[in-house]
């Protein structure tokens, strides 16, 4: 009956998180289906597993039956030819009894570590189950980029080199999705969506495809208008008017998201605070940053206003 427990769980889990509108906490919503098709078979699973369950229970019913059946007919048997047996019965029995004992031993022993293990593994199961139903989603922000810093990958660095299971940051990176030639073609399809236009508003649905082809294609875009919404981070090694504006962002799901933007320079005397929400909108320059020792976009400002952090602050790859 565990096992129901278990696959009922995982189901009504995905079923609350659909319910509770926040599977895009965890994956990018264009492959919700993925999620509909677990629930879907954990519940066919389910229900095998109550048939299954269902059948063993008569099953040991109708031995159960067949048992005391066959035992009444072995009591009546047993009166006609208890005392012509009595003697060597005993002897046997007693040898039966001894080796009863002996295999029952031995076997518990083995039963029991094979009950330990199943029950860690039971345990292990409703692990996420718990933590899926009861505990609140966390949702990103700056602590998230100040705990794990972040970096920006070499333009050198080749697409063999990139682990499509770690966070990223900065620009994204779809690279390792499509292999060398399948991303050199999806890149220039891509870039022949933007390169025409004199103004770009990264809203969400373009947000990170717009970054990511702002990052491999710098030089067509220098002294263009750019707009888009963040929250702002400082970070240790940034001076000045100079902020980071980032969007979490997640291209297929949690496993590879990462914290996609750019370097904003604002004007003089711009205060503001991690996790404050803007929208900026500049021109597009490029500086030399010297942690990173690269030469990387930059959006000089031209207007700023604070804005209200949205409902959903998360972006996606939406194709």
């Amino acid at each position: 009956m565990i096992r129901f427990y278990i696959l009922f769980g995982f189901a009504f889990m995905f079923m609350l998180i659909h319910w509770q509108g926040k599977l895009n906490k965890y994956i990018n919503t264009k492959y919700s289906y993925l999620s509909i098709s677990a629930i879907v078979i954990l519940l066919l699973l389910s229900l095998i597993e109550v048939v299954r369950m269902y059948r063993l229970e008569q099953a040991e019913k109708n031995r159960a039956l067949a048992a005391e059946h066959q035992h009444e007919h072995e009591g009546e048997h047993h009166e006609h030819s208890h005392e012509h047996n009595h003697e060597h019965e005993h002897v046997h029995d007693h040898t039966q009894v001894h080796e009863h004992n002996h295999e029952h031993n031995h076997g518990h022993s083995h039963g029991s570590s094979s009950k330990w293990k199943r029950a860690i593994g039971y345990l292990v199961l409703s692990f996420p189950i718990f933590t899926g139903i009861f505990l609140p989603v966390q949702t990103l922000d700056s602590s998230f980029v100040k705990a794990k810093g972040f970096s920006f990958p070499s333009m050198n660095s080749s697409i063999s080199d990139r682990n499509p299971g770690q966070h990223q940051f900065l620009k994204p990176d779809s690279s390792v999705f499509y292999g060398e030639e399948g991303y050199e073609a999806v890149k220039n399809k891509e870039l022949s969506e933007f390169r025409n236009l004199r103004e770009i508003s990264l809203d969400d649905q373009k947000y990170m495809k717009g970054m990511e082809v702002i990052y491999n294609f710098p030089g067509e875009f220098m002294g263009r208008t750019i707009s888009f919404d963040g929250f702002a981070y400082k970070g240790e090694q940034v001076d000045g008017e100079h902020y980071f504006v980032f969007r979490f962002g997640f291209i297929h799901c949690a496993a590879d998201s990462g914290v996609f933007g750019m370097l904003v320079d604002f004007p003089k005397g711009t205060q503001l605070h991690d996790d404050d929400w803007v929208h900026v909108t500049g021109v597009l320059t490029s500086e030399l940053y010297q942690p990173f020792k690269q030469t990387i976009p930059v959006l000089k400002v031209s207007s700023w206003t604070a804005i209200p952090a949205p409902k959903d602050p998360y972006v996606y790859r939406v194709n």
